[in-house]
């Protein structure tokens, strides 16, 4: 087992620190050997370079939330879990080499039959579904995607799997191919003279989700009156603030939501929707990597490379 974490030691640079030994257990607690974690671009890079009152200017931090573990020990009053089982763990405590949760806490059980690193991501893909979930997107709606980061891909494949017409846009071709992959219906490069002319032909959309963070997107939304009447504009990417124009909600009775965690229910729905295939995660991993590797790839995060999209950390390498 690793007695290490990874932390943030000033703006802009990552690195490792000592964890040292886990705690004894209270009857409620189990102890998890970390196996792979999974980075949350967006906040992680956020807290790293003090953006949005991520972090608080405060170093070292340590950020993320994204554990898969096997349960090593487990307290006298623990029923639902027992060592050798695998879950993922989801509470905001970092990258660390081993963590102690509640047996009611933060947590799913992993199965045997599917490819558990991959569940590294379920942070970034609960996150997005319960937004799909929250705002209530169902079978037939037509859903516009702006942007295919992590949390706009998984945005995309929630809302197909809950039956909807995805149409999404990006401005780089491997964030496009993963949306195709992923069952996307339309699939278009924001940077092509014609992406705009198309988004209107396929419109109005029932929901539209901002997960690009463009400064002009609301307006253009209005401008080309792209959203239907009563339809809901999904705050995903985050901002230090929104504006909007008024006649963009006045004129189609629509509503502006944000949606930035998840629950155990979920992780449950998730854990079902990847068991069955309608939720993947393997075309949108760009790096899989040992977590020796990690600093570099925050150096990466925090020149925003646009080549990185799921990062996960391999945590079972030479210890």
């Amino acid at each position: 087992m690793r007695k290490t974490a990874l932390e943030f030691t000033a703006r802009g640079k990552a690195g490792v620190c000592d964890l040292g030994e886990p705690p004894e257990l209270e009857p409620t607690q189990i102890l998890l050997e970390t196996q792979y974690s999974g980075v949350t671009n967006g906040t992680e890079r956020h807290a790293l370079l003090s953006e949005h009152g991520f972090g608080g200017g405060r170093f070292p931090s340590r950020h993320g939330y994204q554990h898969v573990g096997k349960v090593v020990a487990a307290g006298g009053d623990v029923t639902r879990y027992r060592p050798g089982d695998w879950v993922f763990y989801g509470a905001y405590v970092g990258h660390n080499g081993w963590n102690v949760a509640n047996e009611d806490g933060l947590l799913v059980k992993l199965p045997a039959g599917i490819d558990r690193k991959y569940c590294a991501l379920f942070g970034v893909a609960g996150v997005a579904l319960r937004s799909v979930r929250r705002m209530g997107v169902g079978q037939g709606d037509n859903v516009w995607v702006a942007g295919q980061g992590p949390i706009g891909h998984f945005v995309t494949q929630a809302a197909r799997a809950a039956g909807a017409r995805v149409t999404v846009t990006d401005m780089f071709e491997k964030r496009l191919n993963a949306a195709r992959q992923c069952g996307a219906q339309v699939v278009l490069n924001g940077a092509d003279e014609s992406a705009g002319k198309l988004l209107q032909q396929g419109g109005p959309y029932d929901y539209i989700y901002d997960c690009c963070s463009a400064e002009a997107l609301l307006f253009d939304v209005h401008k080309a009156k792209l959203l239907a009447r009563g339809g809901t504009i999904g705050m995903m990417a985050v901002r230090d603030r929104v504006c909007y124009p008024w006649g963009l909600l006045h004129g189609t009775e629509g509503r502006i939501e944000t949606s930035c965690h998840f629950d155990t229910d979920d992780l449950r729905v998730l854990l079902f929707l990847y068991q069955q295939g309608l939720v993947t995660v393997e075309p949108m991993v760009s790096h899989f990597v040992s977590v020796d590797e990690a600093p570099g790839m925050y150096d990466m995060l925090a020149r925003n490379a646009k080549d990185l999209l799921g990062i996960i950390f391999d945590w079972t390498e030479s210890r």
